[in-house]
C-alpha cells in the first residue's frame, strides 16, 4: 500500500487534495504538523500527528514538526466556542521546549539522514515582521469573502470572534507559505478543524509563487459519546510521566470500552492493517479478556515512556487487582505507591492515633466513612470482605497501629475486589 491507502485503512483520511497521493509517490516529500504551545507537555490527543509524522518518516518522506510560538500567542478559533486566554512569553518558550524534547522520542533528527526530522518555531520568522510588512505581503493576497467562509470563523461569529483570532488562519496559512519558500515543504497534514487553515496557506503560495501545494486532514479523534478523546476523570492523559505516570497511561488504554479500542488500534497501533484486523477478531471472541485493549496499552506505554515503565506499570496494576501480597507493597518507593494510588479515594489521619495500642479497626471504618456505619463494617469482617494492605482481616477486634504502615505513613483499605481507599497518616 501507498502511505495514503495505508492512513485510508486506517480512518486517517477526512479531507485531501488531489494531486496529494501522486506528490508522495514521486519521491521524498517535505511535509509539515503544527503543534500548539498551551502546556508544557503533549498530551493523548497529540499522539495523532505524532503518529502522522511517525509513519511520513517510516515511509521515506521527511517530516517538520512547527511548533506554534507566534501562533500560540493568538489562539486559534478553530474548534473553540470561546476565545482563549492569551499567553506570555515566558511560558511560550518554556512550553515550546518542553514539546521539543519530547518530540525527539518519536521522530528522528539525526543529522546526516536525508529524511531527518526538522523542528522549526513560527516565533523566529514573525518576531521580526512588522504588521505594516504582513498586511502588505500577505494579506492582500486573501481577500475577507474567502476568509470568512471558513467554517472556523462562521462558527464563532454569533458568539463574537476577535480581529486577533480571525487573523489566525492568515499567520497559520503564512507559516506553510514561508515553509514552502524556505524547505520546500509542499505538504501540511493536520486534524479536521485545521482545513480551513491549511487551504488558506495553499491559497497564499498559489497567488505568491504560482507553486502548487498539498494537504490532507484526519478525523477528529472522539470516544463513543462523541466528547473529546484524550481525557480521563483527572483530566488530560498527558505524555510527560511527571503529568500522568506511565501506571495511569497504562490504565487509561487498558479502561477502553470495546468499540473506542477496535478504532484505536488502527489507528494508534503500528501493528498492520491486517495484524490488527486479526487481533480485533480475536478479541470479539473473547472480549472479557481484553486482549486488544492490553497489546495497545503495552505497544503505547513502551513508545510514550519505556519498556521498563510498561513492567512497573503491569506489576502495578497486578498489584491493585490481582493476588499480589504485603510484600510487593512493601518493596514500593513512596513514589511509586502514590502512583499507583493516584486517584484513590483517600482520609487523612492524625499518625498518633496509630500509636500506644492503636486505634480499633471497626470504629475507624465507619468513622472515616470507608463503611457507612459500625455494622455494615462488622458484616463486612465477618463475611472476611476486608482487607489491609492486601491482607485480609476478619477479627472485630483489630487494631490498626504503626506496624501496618507502608512508607511511614500509608495504608491501603481494601473491601470486596477492587473497592480502595488510601488512608494518610501524618
Amino acid at each position: 500500500m501507498t502511505f495514503i491507502q495505508e492512513l485510508q485503512a486506517r480512518g486517517l483520511v477526512q479531507d485531501i487534495m488531489p494531486g496529494t497521493e501522486e506528490l508522495l509517490k514521486k519521491g521524498m516529500t517535505a511535509a509539515y504538523i503544527g503543534f500548539d504551545p498551551t502546556a508544557e507537555s503533549l498530551h493523548v490527543g497529540s499522539l495523532l500527528p505524532i503518529t502522522l509524522l511517525m509513519r511520513l518518516q517510516a515511509a521515506g518522506h521527511k517530516p517538520y514538526a512547527l511548533v506554534g510560538g507566534a501562533t500560540g500567542m493568538i489562539g486559534d478559533p478553530s474548534g473553540k466556542s470561546a476565545e482563549r486566554n492569551l499567553l506570555d512569553n515566558e511560558t511560550i518558550e518554556k512550553n515550546c521546549a518542553g514539546i521539543r524534547k519530547q518530540l525527539s522520542k518519536f521522530i528522528d533528527f539525526s543529522e546526516g539522514k536525508p529524511n531527518a526530522a526538522v523542528m522549526v518555531n513560527n516565533y523566529d520568522w514573525f518576531k521580526n515582521f512588522s504588521f505594516l510588512d504582513f498586511i502588505r505581503d500577505a494579506g492582500k493576497l486573501v481577500t475577507v469573502n474567502y476568509m470568512m467562509a471558513k467554517d472556523s470563523v462562521k462558527k464563532r461569529l454569533e458568539s463574537g470572534l476577535s480581529f486577533t483570532e480571525f487573523s489566525y488562519q492568515l499567520i497559520q496559512g503564512y507559516d506553510f507559505l514561508h515553509l514552502y519558500q524556505q524547505h520546500n515543504v509542499q505538504l501540511q497534514m493536520g486534524g479536521a478543524d485545521q482545513w480551513g487553515n491549511i487551504t488558506t496557506g495553499t491559497e497564499l503560495i498559489r497567488k505568491k509563487c504560482a507553486g502548487d501545494a498539498y494537504a490532507f486532514t484526519s478525523p477528529l479523534i472522539t470516544k463513543a459519546d462523541g466528547s473529546k478523546f484524550g481525557k480521563s476523570e483527572g483530566g488530560n492523559i498527558w505524555l510527560d510521566a511527571e503529568l500522568t505516570s506511565p501506571y495511569q497511561f497504562y490504565q487509561f488504554w487498558l479502561k477502553l470500552p470495546d468499540a473506542e479500542a477496535e478504532k484505536m488500534a488502527l489507528i494508534f497501533s503500528f501493528k498492520t492493517v491486517e495484524e490488527i484486523k486479526t487481533l480485533i477478531a480475536q478479541h470479539q471472541t473473547a472480549p472479557h479478556l481484553r486482549a486488544l485493549q492490553k497489546a495497545l496499552a503495552e505497544e503505547l506505554t513502551i513508545m510514550v515512556h519505556s519498556a521498563a515503565d510498561l513492567a512497573f506499570a503491569q506489576k502495578a496494576a497486578d498489584i491493585l487487582f490481582g493476588n499480589s501480597a504485603i510484600e510487593d507493597l512493601k518493596a514500593l518507593s513512596e513514589k511509586q505507591l502514590l502512583e499507583i494510588m493516584d486517584g484513590l479515594p483517600q482520609v487523612n489521619c492524625p499518625k498518633s492515633i496509630l500509636e500506644n495500642n492503636g486505634t480499633e479497626l471497626l470504629s475507624f471504618l465507619a468513622e472515616n466513612n470507608i463503611y457507612s456505619s459500625k455494622g455494615e463494617a462488622r458484616k463486612a469482617l465477618q463475611a472476611n470482605a476486608v482487607s489491609i494492605n492486601k491482607q485480609k482481616i476478619s477479627a472485630i477486634d483489630y487494631k490498626l497501629t504503626a506496624g501496618n504502615l507502608l512508607n511511614e505513613k500509608y495504608i491501603l483499605f481494601q473491601k470486596g475486589k477492587k473497592d480502595y481507599t488510601l488512608g494518610i497518616f501524618a
